[in-house]
């Protein structure tokens, strides 16, 4: 969350309009034409950052700004924080034609390696060439007092992501051998203290000691990112971005290089040769530059692992040990900087499982080694809450080598998607990550994929509580853990999320003392929703909806909603509240796609039975009975035949009273459907008996909607339902024709009713007006009952491609037109 001061600089920059830009151009033009560039210029220029970069549109500079932004930034005599921000402002705007960039004689690696940033942003392949070209000149340079290389070999990696085929063999395994020395070989004494050369200091400085582990014992092998010391040499720099860069560089210099095959495609030579490349071993020295290089890749990984294992000694060893970032980073940039501690890392233990997932699928003889390091890393990291992240990468590798790794793996799946959402759905990190596993692990999962649908109660727990980031990640993942077993199991939780959201607050709350939680928290208003919690007689309701695996038998929580009414207002619940409409759009677009008659049949009851039983949260059930309603009509035109199987749950529902509830959209819809479907056209086991049942209830319902005095039991009726229950009875009377003048009168009722005074005490005069017109039309549509039945219920050749439904032919203008020939042409009509 920004503060509300940055809000507002933001705000302005995005609100700044070309002719204000122009002009402010104008002053930083002058500002970099001065000779000291003070800090006025640094000023400008992070202002003309903010304005270019704070919208998704490319802002237009004036030519004689860029010109200047590019002289700056060319400058030997620059400051760097002045160049740095050149740069950035020019990578903003690009692409650009109006670039002019020259690096031939640039001799300073933290320029070339600024100027190399912009180029690349250009998205040419042939600058990619150019640009790795010239990197590659300065990095196979030996000279140990050259220019520091550590800004160019981001660079290199960003490259190599773009263009992998720009360098040729020759050059890629002169690289493979510079990372191997900066990997491998850096040195173990800690880096000399630069003298500030005041009065005071030190003539004869100490001679600087050995790097330490984070447990305090001197290292006694080589050096990596979890080394400790006060001061680091250039080539221990050199060692950290070389380890950033590893894993990019692998993938995309390895064998097929960016399209290396799938583990699944390898799993047959993984399993067949495994034994075999084990036990071969080949002299380090004696091994190709690549096939050297992954070898030391493996080591450097191997001592990582070693090494998150010690003790610390302070805890900001401790926090670095134990730092990871997400598995889908970049590895092209730096993973570490300076510190009095040590190198900060914030990828090296994920950052090595990585790196060794990608090793063992581009050479299978590394998988042995791997895999009893891997299971005691994970047996390890269980027990450790503050390393849950890093259990991620480790299940991936376990589901990439597939069979090779088949025994045990399923314990580790298991712990995966049992515990850790039940134990850690608090932390947004891991929920993050963790649904991004399961979206990139899906074509991996293979035998496993009952593994991660049976776990869907335990991923919702994520959703619930940090509903906002990952909805959008739900809607991609969601298809992927439906089928006809869990379909309505799913549908039941997702009403039930933010009663879910409400639980688990509780849930946490209750692990608190009172004294531990904040005056304002609402379970100390209401305690008897902590009591609830422990109450036998609601705990099965409340492990239920906390369960962490799929029951297959829902139960009905409407006690939960009733106990848990105080927590509805909390910000969390509003907010999963509000994803719920969408991630309800996106269950039916996917589980329409393999419904069933009998499954589609079931979830349309199941809309009907929860319209009337949701968590009461403000303006929720408004939001899913929009939803719901049109759901239920896609249900139906899926399966038209359900109306006339489910006639009796129908009537039921529209029967009773709870159908009026919010809207009335759900009932309109059934309504709706009912006129649509209940016809021998769609279904022949459709009777006139059937049809005349509701034909009665619809009947009895419009009269009790229309009486003219709503009271708490019998709200309000919206306009829309007493039109659609019109419509419907008169569809109904056009299938059995012995309705008719039953209808016809109660039609004359109603129009007679909206033109009455009173009701303008219910309905508004546009809603009365509305009521009235479709009286009338369906009155004159059954005049002619033959031109009735054909409007109201088309035979198959005229329903398909439905051109009524086309807007020239819609069924109201079909209506208007058959009221204007009855009403000029009546001397025409039989009788």
């Amino acid at each position: 969350m920004f503060t509300a001061a940055a809000e507002s600089l933001l705000r302005q920059a995005r609100e700044i309009q070309a002719e204000e830009l122009k002009k402010f151009c104008s002053r930083v033009c002058q500002l970099l034409q001065e000779e000291d560039l003070g800090p006025d210029a640094l000023d400008a220029l992070r202002r003309l950052f903010l304005i270019v970069s704070a919208t998704k549109y490319n802002r237009r500079l004036e030519k004689t700004c860029v010109d200047l932004l590019q002289t700056t930034l060319c400058s030997p005599s620059c400051p760097e924080p002045l160049q740095l921000l050149c740069a950035a402002v020019l990578r903003e705007m690009s692409p650009s034609d109006s670039l002019s960039l020259s690096w031939e004689h640039v001799q300073n690696t933290w320029q070339l390696g600024l100027l190399a940033s912009v180029l690349l942003a250009q998205g040419d392949q042939k600058l990619v060439r150019s640009v790795g070209q010239r990197v590659l000149k300065v990095l196979e340079s030996r000279q140990p007092e050259g220019p520091s290389l550590r800004h160019l070999l981001p660079v290199m990696s960003k490259v190599a992501s773009l263009a992998p085929d720009t360098l040729h063999e020759d050059q890629t395994n002169t690289l493979n051998k510079r990372l191997v020395d900066w990997l491998r070989y850096a040195s173990i004494q800690q880096g000399v203290a630069h003298s500030s050369g005041g009065f005071f200091s030190m003539p004869r400085a100490r001679q600087p000691g050995p790097v330490t582990e984070v447990d305090g014992a001197v290292a006694t092998d080589f050096f990596t990112v979890l080394s400790t010391g006060q001061h680091f040499t250039e080539d221990q720099w050199l060692n950290v971005q070389a380890f950033s860069m590893l894993r990019t560089w692998l993938l995309h210099s390895g064998p097929g290089g960016p399209g290396t095959p799938d583990a699944d495609d390898k799993s047959e030579l993984e399993g067949s040769t495994l034994s075999v490349l084990s036990a071969a071993s080949t002299a380090s020295h004696l091994l190709p530059p690549q096939e050297r290089l992954r070898e030391k890749a493996f080591e450097y990984c191997q001592r990582l692992i070693e090494q998150s294992n010690r003790r610390a000694l302070r805890k900001a060893d401790s926090d670095l040990q134990k730092a990871v970032s997400a598995p889908r980073r970049a590895g092209g940039q730096a993973l570490a900087a300076p510190s009095e501690c040590g190198l900060v890392s914030p990828q090296c233990l994920v950052e090595a499982v990585l790196v060794l997932d990608v090793l063992c699928r581009q050479d299978p003889s590394f998988l042995y080694r791997t895999l009893s390091c891997l299971r005691a890393l994970h047996a390890r990291l269980c027990g450790d809450p503050a390393c849950v992240r890093a259990l991620l990468p480790i299940a991936r590798f376990f589901l990439t080598h597939g069979e090779a790794t088949a025994v045990g793996a399923e314990a580790i799946y298991q712990h995966l998607f049992t515990r850790l959402p039940s134990e850690h759905f608090h932390s947004p990190m891991l929920a993050f990550e963790f649904i991004q596993f399961c979206r990139d692990s899906l074509p991996l999962f293979g035998r496993n994929l009952g593994i991660l649908r049976m776990s869907f109660p335990n991923l919702f727990k994520f959703l619930a509580w940090n509903s906002p980031p990952l909805t959008s990640e739900f809607v991609a993942l969601l298809p992927a853990l439906l089928d006809a077993g869990t379909a309505v199991e799913t549908l039941h939780l997702l009403l039930d999320l933010p009663c879910l959201t409400a639980a688990l607050d509780l849930h946490l709350r209750s692990s608190q003392a009172a004294s531990e939680r904040p005056l304002w928290d609402v379970s100390l208003r209401t305690p008897g929703c902590l009591e609830a919690l422990r109450d036998p007689q609601f705990q099965g309701l409340f492990q239920h909806l906390l369960r962490a695996k799929a029951s297959g038998t829902p139960e009905r929580l409407a006690p939960l909603h009733q106990l848990l009414q105080p927590l509805a207002s909390c910000a969390r619940v509003a907010q999963c509240a509000e994803a719920v409409p969408t991630l309800l759009q996106a269950f039916f677009s996917a589980v329409t796609q393999f419904a069933d008659g009998a499954l589609a049949s079931q979830l349309a009851l199941l809309l009907l039975e929860r319209s009337d039983s949701l968590y009461q949260v403000p303006g929720y059930e408004a939001r899913v009975h929009r939803v719901l309603s049109a759901q239920f009509l896609a249900l139906c035109k899926l399966h038209p035949s359900l109306v006339v199987e489910r006639a009796k749950e129908l009537l039921e529902f529209v029967g009773s009273a709870g159908g009026l509830r919010g809207s009335g959209r759900v009932l309109t819809s059934v309504v709706w459907a009912i006129g649509e479907y209940l016809s021998v056209s769609w279904d022949r086991r459709c009777t006139v008996e059937q049809i005349n049942k509701f034909f009665e209830a619809l009947e009895a319902l419009l009269f009790e909607v229309t009486q003219l005095r709503p009271s708490v039991t019998l709200p309000k009726c919206p306009p829309q339902i007493i039109t659609a229950l019109m419509t419907t009875l008169t569809k109904l009377a056009s299938r059995s024709q012995d309705l008719i003048p039953r209808v016809s009168l109660f039609l004359s009722k109603m129009r007679t009713l909206a033109q009455s005074t009173a009701a303008s005490s219910v309905h508004s005069e546009e809603d009365a007006g509305a009521i009235c017109t479709r009286a009338t039309e369906l009155l004159n549509l059954l005049k002619m009952p033959s031109v009735a039945q054909f409007v109201l219920t088309p035979s198959g050749e005229v329903s398909e491609p439905r051109y009524h439904r086309d807007a020239n032919t819609a069924l109201p203008l079909a209506l208007r037109t058959v009221s204007r020939l009855v009403e000029r042409e009546a001397g025409l009509l039989p009788g």
